[in-house]
């Protein structure tokens, strides 16, 4: 057994094969507070402490997943979005700043008003639809997703959050099956958009380790989500309904572009926190 004190150091040490020191050190310290339930400053103090068998076997099993690249969120199972502590698991996406972003401005724009209907495309976790219903209790809130077991782990985390949203399977891209949906006042999506070609830039525990599905589209269309979600709210949209996504850096233009040629007004493309181009609201 190794005390709390060789257990970061070791663990924070073999990291740095992967990640900056400052990373490595953050992610031994989230690693070894949800195993011992004890703070930076409380372990610390009780550096000589043993881990316990259990406690040993849980930071070993998490330290062999860290060094092979698994993010560290899905080895702990669970991702904080917003005020929320969400499960996740390598079916779905981890949750990020820039999705709470567009979040908080769907949020902002329609607080005040009641009886919203809101669709969200391509579940996930569930935090963007679990997230809206939490802070726009009035709205009715409806959520579809491809993937059988990203909708598990979404309906998981409705229940443990208390949040009435109805989850169904559906392949967004097939037009039979979206065009069976009824009318929205808000559609809003963080889609598929990272361009095959460019996932040999990404990190390791990105592209090896989140669901492709979820993450990767068609290097000759890349946009391919967008179109289908701006066609699909000149029919399922109604008057004066919003359009919210999530973009990719290098595609904002182009996104903004093709709901102006489909007719919407008002396009607006907005920064995230990082000063990236990250965000679209489009109106009928």
């Amino acid at each position: 057994m190794v005390n709390f004190g060789r257990a970061f150091y070791d663990l924070k040490g073999k990291l740095q094969n992967l990640y900056d020191e400052r990373e490595s050190a953050a992610i031994a310290h989230e690693v070894l507070n949800h195993i011992t339930g004890q703070n930076k400053t409380q372990r610390l103090i009780n550096k000589e402490e043993l881990l316990t068998e259990g406690q040993n076997k849980e930071y070993e099993l998490a330290k062999s997943n860290l060094l092979k690249g698994a993010p560290l969120q899905y080895v702990l199972g669970k991702a904080w979005f917003m005020y929320w502590e969400f499960t996740v698991n390598n079916h779905v996406l981890i949750p990020r700043p820039e999705t709470e972003e567009l979040v908080q401005w769907v949020i902002n724009d329609h607080q005040n008003t009641l009886g919203l209907n809101i669709l969200d495309i391509g579940t996930g976790s569930g935090c963007i639809p679990i997230s809206l219903k939490l802070k726009l209790p009035y709205a009715n809130v409806i959520s579809c997703d491809i993937s059988t077991d990203a909708l598990e782990v979404a309906i998981s985390n409705a229940a443990q959050l208390g949040a009435e949203v109805e989850f169904m399977e559906l392949d967004f891209l097939n037009e039979a099956d979206r065009n069976n949906l009824p009318v929205y006042d808000v559609i809003v999506s963080n889609p598929p958009y990272i361009p095959m070609s460019e996932a040999e830039q990404m990190h390791t525990n990105v592209k090896d380790h989140e669901p492709n599905i979820a993450l990767f589209v068609p290097d000759e269309d890349a946009l391919v989500f967008y179109r289908t979600i701006a066609q699909f709210g000149l029919e399922h949209l109604n008057d004066k309904g919003y359009i919210y996504c999530e973009l990719a850096l290098s595609k904002a233009l182009e996104s903004k572009q093709l709901f102006e040629e489909t007719g919407y007004r008002d396009v607006e493309i907005r920064k995230d926190m990082q000063g990236n181009w990250r965000m679209l609201r489009a109106r009928k």
